[in-house]
Order: C-alpha cells, then sequence, then structure tokens
C-alpha cells in the first residue's frame, strides 16, 4: 500500500498547477496523459496540507460508529436551537438577502457541477463487494440514470432558474473542492484509502445544509437539491451509514491496517481545503459584488452609449472605458438621482430601465445581476419591503388552475414506432444502444458504460442511459 513518503516526495518535486486548471483539464472528459500526470501531483500536494490539519475524527476505527451518531444528535440539536430562535423572530442566519444566497449558489458551483465525482474510479470494481455501498452511492449521486434525480442536472436547472449560470470568475479556492473530487476520480487506485476518507466526510450530514435548505426557501429559491441531499444523508440507511460502512468493508485484513486508517483521515481532512460552505457564505460583500458587475458589464457596454446622456459632465462611454471608475461612476449617479439607496428600488431610475420587457436596458443584465442591483438598491430598507428583483418584474399571465390540469392531463401524441425515424433528440441513445447490442463480451459492454458514467458524461442522454443499464446489471450482481 502507498505510503505518505511517496506523497511528500512528488510535492516537493514539482509545482502543482492551479485548482482552476486542474479542474478544467479534467472537467470536459478530454484529459491527456500530461494533465492526469498534473492532476494527480495537484492531489499529492493537497494531501500534504491536509496531513497538517485537525480532524474531529476518532483515533481508533472501531469508533466510528459513535462518532457518526454523536455528529447526528450534535446537528439535530443545533439546528433545533437554530428553528427555536427563526420562531421567536430572530434574522437569518446565513442570507443576508436573496442575491447573498445566489452568490453562494454560484460559487460552489464547480463542487456542485462535479457532485458524487471522487467515487467514479471505483466503478471497474463492480464486481467487488467491499466496494458495493460505495457505487451505491455513486449511482444515487447519478439518480440511477433518472434526469430528475441526477444531482448535477439538478443543480444546473437550479442555477439556470436563478441567472446564476456564469461563474466561470471565481478566485482559484473556488475550485479547490471540484479539483479534489476530479482527480480522484481519475486516480482512485493510487489514491483508494484517501477516496473512503473523502467520502466518509462528505457524505456526513452537516448543519450547514439543513440551514441553507431552510433560508433558500425562505427566499424563494427551490431547494430541493439540499433537501434531496438531507434525505439520503441519513444516518440510518443512507449515504452516512454507507460511507461508515465502507471504510471497514475495505479495510485490509493482511495489510497495513493502521496505515490504512491514517490514510482514511488524511482523505477526510481533503473535505477542509479551499472555499468551503461556510467560508463562500461568510465572504459575500454586496457592495463588492455591485462594483464587480458593472466592472464585467464596462467592457462591452463601454461603446454602446450616445454622448448625449452624461453623468457628472462626463459621457456614460466616456465613465465605462474606465473600470477602475466604477465606484465614482456608481456614486456620481446616484448623487444625480438615478439611484435612490435605502428606498424601494422601484422608485430609483436606473432600476426602471432594466427590470421590465419594455425597459431600455432589457436583457443587459442577468436575473442574477438584476437581483444584487435590486438589493444594492434597496439597502438598509431592504426589511421594510419584500418584494424581489423576480417578483418586481411584468406579471406573467397564469392559466386557469382547471385549464392547466387538462392540458397536463390530456393524451399526449403517441410516439413513432418506426424505430429507424430520424430523431435528433434520441439519436446518442440509439447510437449506445446499438454499439451494446454488438458488443462481443461483458468486458467491452462495461467499458463503454463506464466511460459515459464518468463525470463529464453521466448527465448527458447517453450517459444517464448507461447509468440506468448499469444499475440494473450492478443490482442484479449484488
Amino acid at each position: 500500500m502507498q505510503t505518505m513518503s511517496f506523497v511528500e516526495n512528488v510535492a516537493q518535486e514539482l509545482q502543482p498547477q492551479p485548482a482552476r486548471s486542474v479542474y478544467f483539464d479534467l472537467a470536459d472528459g478530454q484529459a491527456s496523459a500530461r494533465e492526469l500526470e498534473m492532476a494527480e501531483y495537484y492531489l499529492s500536494d493537497q494531501l500534504v496540507k491536509a496531513a497538517h490539519l485537525e480532524s474531529d475524527l476518532p483515533e481508533r476505527m472501531e469508533e466510528l460508529g459513535a462518532w457518526m451518531q454523536a455528529g447526528v444528535e450534535q446537528v439535530g440539536q443545533s439546528y433545533r436551537s437554530y428553528l427555536d430562535a427563526r420562531q421567536a423572530g430572530g434574522a437569518r442566519r446565513y442570507f443576508t438577502n436573496k442575491s447573498h444566497a445566489l452568490c453562494f449558489l454560484k460559487s460552489v458551483a464547480p463542487t456542485k457541477l462535479v457532485d458524487g465525482a471522487w467515487l467514479y474510479g471505483l466503478l471497474p470494481r463492480w464486481q467487488d463487494a467491499r466496494f458495493s455501498s460505495l457505487i451505491k452511492t455513486y449511482l444515487e449521486e447519478l439518480g440511477e440514470g433518472l434526469p430528475a434525480k441526477n444531482h448535477v442536472l439538478l443543480y444546473k436547472k437550479l442555477l439556470t432558474s436563478q441567472g446564476c449560470q456564469r461563474w466561470d470568475e471565481l478566485s482559484d479556492d473556488h475550485y479547490v473542492q471540484g479539483a479534489i473530487q476530479l482527480a480522484l476520480a481519475h486516480h482512485a487506485e493510487r489514491f483508494l484509502p484517501e477516496v473512503i476518507g473523502f467520502n466518509l466526510g462528505y457524505e456526513q450530514l452537516p448543519l450547514h445544509l439543513l440551514i441553507t435548505a431552510y433560508e433558500l426557501k425562505e427566499l424563494g429559491i427551490d431547494p430541493y437539491y439540499f433537501t434531496l441531499h438531507i434525505t439520503v444523508d441519513n444516518a440510518d440507511s443512507g449515504h452516512a451509514k454507507q460511507a461508515v460502512d465502507a471504510v471497514f468493508d475495505a479495510m485490509p485484513k493482511l495489510g497495513d491496517a493502521g496505515d490504512f486508517w491514517r490514510r482514511v483521515r488524511n482523505g477526510y481532512k481533503l473535505n477542509l481545503l479551499g472555499a468551503i460552505t461556510n467560508s463562500v457564505i461568510a465572504s459575500f460583500d454586496l457592495e463588492q459584488e455591485m462594483m464587480a458587475i458593472f466592472k464585467r458589464k464596462s467592457a462591452i457596454g463601454q461603446h454602446a452609449h450616445s454622448d448625449y446622456r452624461r453623468v457628472a459632465g462626463r459621457t456614460v462611454n466616456d465613465w465605462l472605458s474606465a473600470p477602475a471608475e466604477v465606484a465614482a461612476f456608481t456614486a456620481a449617479m446616484e448623487h444625480e438621482g438615478w439611484f435612490k439607496r435605502h428606498q424601494d428600488p422601484q422608485n430609483s431610475r436606473f432600476w426602471k430601465m432594466i427590470q421590465s420587457e419594455k425597459a431600455k436596458m432589457f436583457g443587459v443584465f442577468s436575473a442574477y445581476e438584476q437581483q444584487v442591483i435590486y438589493d444594492w438598491i434597496a439597502g438598509d430598507a431592504a426589511s421594510e419591503f419584500t418584494c424581489t428583483a423576480s417578483s418586481a418584474r411584468l406579471p406573467q399571465r397564469r392559466l386557469p388552475a382547471e385549464t392547466k390540469r387538462r392540458l397536463l392531463d390530456a393524451p399526449q401524441p403517441e410516439q413513432v414506432a418506426d424505430e429507424s425515424f430520424d430523431n435528433d433528440f434520441d439519436a446518442e441513445v440509439r447510437a449506445l444502444e446499438a454499439k451494446l447490442d454488438a458488443s462481443a463480451n461483458q468486458q467491452q459492454t462495461m467499458s463503454m458504460l463506464l466511460a459515459l458514467m464518468s463525470p463529464a458524461n453521466h448527465h448527458t442522454a447517453p450517459g444517464l442511459k448507461a447509468t440506468q443499464i448499469f444499475s440494473e446489471l450492478f443490482a442484479a450482481a449484488s
């Protein structure tokens, strides 16, 4: 079994790549041999850093069950205290406003969009009973091939619904967790105890998950992605229990159990590196986020305005040509009445220019950016009204409930029975089925399925189909 000395030597000999580089090298599923090698070096370096951190894991493996139960009780008590405080009129603990919550969703996207990735490297061992609980966890992260349950698809849908698709400008720290997960996915053979340890930490139910779900719902954001994790990570029969069982299932009977446990403990501590939930929430600054949005818009807006409109004697184009002066620009706009800070944003001229379909600047700002602008204008007066950017838009015509029910219950058009019918939507799935039918043996079949179940592919149409087929084969073999 690999020892820590190898990890330390590798980390000392090579300069690891930035987390962002590792993340995008691996995320598209097209990593070269060199990129995979650099990802291994990156993971080795992260393990060296993790070794110096403190952990709440027990010293003895035999105490894991009691440790898990104690954690469950502590989280439950803390959440009960939180609910009591909120019901007594206390303020939200995490999110000061809706834009704070949306910024959080955007900031953890690199991690959430590779959800479950660290377990991918175990799939080739699908017939080894020692790893059954871990593979089961991976399949459940993938929704067992059902789009409505696939965690990555759920998070993509959440981001899209809130206008938070753009997250590529995040700092390197925000990519650390995702890079670790992807590196573990591609190097499970060498870092098996660390994979098991990371899984042990990631799958325990944390307090922040419960509070996040509660406050997202309160702010009108669908919390399903988070509530789903609350149910599947339970300590009785869910991922938390499976994670503990996996440690004992994989523990070597003839090898060095002590070294195995030490490496599991170090893998557990990988969860503490980079930007994590609590640090991301604490780092939000509404003023900085507002200025960052205007700086981004200045690049494309500096040539889009006529010279007729001036602010503090300067044209808008002139202001926008100097991104460093964004704060001065917004201050000048406020002075001239474009922003009426700490009032209902509906009273501000600038808000009226961006928030409706007939507005002069319709489409310039995404839903997320509008929410930040809305909350920034509202400022200290936000508690006086509950309207948010999304609800401040023009009302949408809704179908009567009875009409909607009839439409949903109406018989759907019959599907074309001829499988040779040229349907671009299902072409990839049909191609997969044809290849599986033509495969010569089980090994070839599994090779095709596993490639499509990778972190880069499992949420695609052929990936979902491959997951469904694998899930059936895995269940039959268990």
